[in-house]
């Protein structure tokens, strides 16, 4: 069974994003520890799986990447434009983009679906929306938070529509020059 980890962009206080979605809060000036984590994570994925409104932002951003090879990120364009992309959404009936299908219909059994077919890893960038159905029913396999130094008090958050308590194990904990601290856990699930 293939896992799907989940990589966020997240503040001290927990959001996402600001309440209308605003990451002014993040720290972008990575070192190349903080890249390489970045690289080593992504190596075994295969799939990527998005939420519509964040996809309209990051599947033409990395293209343009990609596109480009002065760009410090070319490489991780590359990945990201040649990695096969399932965005979900409830308005679209085609996909605009290369390389991206779309899924309109029930979430858990999509993602259950696509965990079961042959493969590598996937991994889920969000939107908050997208991103707080995949925690509420429990689809995570690898949650790599990314707490940047900053809180914001009030905003977008992944974990509110949890209906009761969900554990969590650490797994890792490792601070980065920028500020940036990636918190690895995985879910602790009965069985």
């Amino acid at each position: 069974m293939r896992k799907l980890k989940l990589q966020v962009q997240m503040t001290v206080d927990g959001f996402i994003a600001g309440p209308n979605g605003e990451m002014d809060f993040g720290v972008w000036d990575w070192d190349d520890a903080l890249q390489q984590y970045v690289t080593d994570l992504t190596e075994p994925v295969d799939c990527i799986v998005l939420g519509r409104k964040l996809a309209a932002g990051f599947i033409p951003h990395w293209a343009g990447v990609a596109a480009d090879p002065t760009h410090p990120e070319h490489t991780a364009g590359i990945k990201f434009t040649a990695t096969p992309k399932v965005v979900f959404t409830k308005t679209l009936d085609h996909s605009p983009w290369d390389n991206t299908v779309l899924a309109t219909g029930d979430l858990a059994d999509a993602i259950t679906a696509l965990k079961a077919q042959p493969g590598q890893d996937i991994i889920a960038y969000g939107g908050a929306s997208f991103v707080a159905s995949l925690i509420r029913h429990g689809l995570i396999d690898e949650y790599h938070l990314f707490v940047n130094p900053a809180a914001i008090g009030k905003g977008l958050s992944i974990f509110g529509e949890l209906e009761g308590k969900q554990d969590l194990k650490l797994v890792n904990a490792i601070p980065f020059a920028c500020g940036i601290v990636v918190l690895e856990y995985a879910p602790q699930r009965a069985g």
